[in-house]
């Protein structure tokens, strides 16, 4: 069985292409001890300081989740969400959002994943989308992200179908119904229905779509 659960939020970055839009995803770190080299969206575990954060920002702890994905976005590849917008920044610390906090409107929520209890290690996590614009480019910490780059949905999948990149369940399944959208505002008004793998997946998609290996 599973240990305990930890709270977690994880962002969606996606920004106008001519073609569509493209999404922010980056591999996490070899290192790293729950899922290397996998695919996925910035994102981590809730800390203790952030229910504090939420009150500052928006005004209630139980924004919790929004203050975590800000936070985590921030470290992980070194993009600022304030009151005027997704941008890089030098800075890793929360200061660098401190000054002109964003509103809890502009991380629209889109789907939460609750990790079963046969899951090693489990996680409760709310996923966000933000809106981005031309020319803010990630800059991924070294330690949790190796690299991070935009994508779109739909290239992102061929590249999982060719084998050439791991996604995770949550992960897949959050691509596939983003897939389906034609713009950003699409995204933005997005709300998924999340669910576990039926049989027929769990005998026909690569094993490393459930487990680690």
């Amino acid at each position: 069985m599973g240990g305990a659960i930890r709270k977690a939020a994880s962002v969606i970055a996606a920004r106008e292409v001519e073609d569509g839009f493209e999404v922010l995803v980056l591999e996490r770190s070899a290192d790293s001890r729950f899922l290397p080299g996998y695919v996925a969206f910035p994102g981590g575990a809730a800390d203790d300081g952030d229910a504090a954060l939420a009150e500052q920002w928006f005004g209630s702890v139980e924004e919790a989740a929004r203050a975590c994905a800000v936070r985590e976005l921030l470290e992980e590849v070194g993009l600022a969400l304030t009151a005027k917008g997704l941008g890089s920044s030098d800075a890793r610390g929360i200061e660098a959002v401190a000054s002109a906090p964003p509103s809890a409107g502009q991380l629209s929520p889109i789907a939460h994943w609750i990790a079963p209890p046969d899951i090693p290690v489990r996680f409760d996590a709310r996923y966000f989308a933000v809106e981005a614009t031309d020319g803010v480019e990630p800059r991924p910490d070294g330690i949790e992200a190796a690299r991070a780059w935009w994508s779109s949905p739909r290239s992102l999948l061929e590249d999982w179908r060719q084998e050439g990149r791991k996604l995770y369940w949550p992960t897949l399944f959050t691509m596939r119904a983003m897939a389906e959208c034609d713009s950003v505002a699409e995204l933005l008004d997005l709300r998924i229905a999340t669910r576990e793998p039926d049989e027929d997946e769990l005998g026909r998609l690569p094993r490393s779509t459930f487990w680690q290996g």
